[in-house]
């Protein structure tokens, strides 16, 4: 639903506007994460338990950080709030400083990090194959994304692509990006307290999160599918 509404929108904006479109992109998105994310806390513990090691204290402390530095890796345009909410016009910008000298895609690295450090704490298969197909969306992702860029910005974008990776550091350690002495101030943005505030928020949230997510347990796995072997512990 996502990347096909986003691959949608230089069509939509030509129908209904950019500011509408944005909204009619963003809103079933938002329903659904909603409803994809209450039902992994709810079945996050189901199938085959592979290992726990959630209660040793340096597990828990190493995923913490990956899982808060996941959400620093973010594509700049969404430090356009403005833009984000529809309040002004969305645009696709071209970026070629700040995280992007890093990696082109870092909302993919970001999942890849969010979704190791969750199944360290939740060794079950249900929660392996959860992030299995999240981190092969945003792989996905990363080739719509230079498709959907390559269209919209032509030899520019390529131009960028050949100093960039889609590999943290890859570009740089090939010669192919030089970061400025001054680089760190391509990387502080106002908007990272909120997402930094954000993100502890969502950790202490997590047991009413949890809370929550029990009321629609109701929901489990009915047997005879064809993934019971997956999903349904062996008696």
């Amino acid at each position: 639903m996502h990347s096909g509404l986003a691959s949608l929108r230089p069509w939509g904006e030509k129908i209904v506007g950019a500011r509408t479109w944005r909204v009619i992109f963003a809103f079933p998105s938002l329903c659904l994460s909603y409803s994809w994310i209450v039902y992994f806390i709810s079945h996050a513990h189901d199938g085959i338990q592979f290992y726990d090691i959630s209660q040793i204290g340096w597990v828990h402390a190493l995923a913490w950080i990956t899982n808060f530095a996941s959400f620093l890796f973010l594509y700049p345009s969404v430090y356009n709030l403005k833009e984000v909410a529809a309040v002004e016009k969305p645009t696709i910008h071209l970026w070629e400083t700040g995280i992007i000298r890093i990696t082109r895609h870092p909302q993919y690295i970001g999942q890849v990090m969010w979704s190791a450090a969750h199944l360290a704490m939740v060794g079950t298969s249900f929660t392996a194959f959860t992030m299995v197909l999240l981190i092969a969306h945003h792989a996905f992702s990363c080739w719509n994304g230079d498709r959907r860029m390559e269209a919209e910005h032509g030899e520019n974008f390529l131009k960028v692509k050949e100093t960039t990776s889609v590999l943290p550091f890859q570009a740089i350690w090939e010669g192919r990006q030089q970061l400025p002495e001054d680089y760190w101030k391509e990387l502080v943005r106002a908007p990272l307290i909120l997402i930094a505030v954000g993100s502890i928020g969502a950790y202490f949230a997590h047991p009413y999160m949890q809370a929550g997510a029990a009321l629609a347990r109701s929901s489990g796995l009915s047997p005879g599918g064809i993934l019971d072997p997956i999903f349904l512990e062996f008696n």
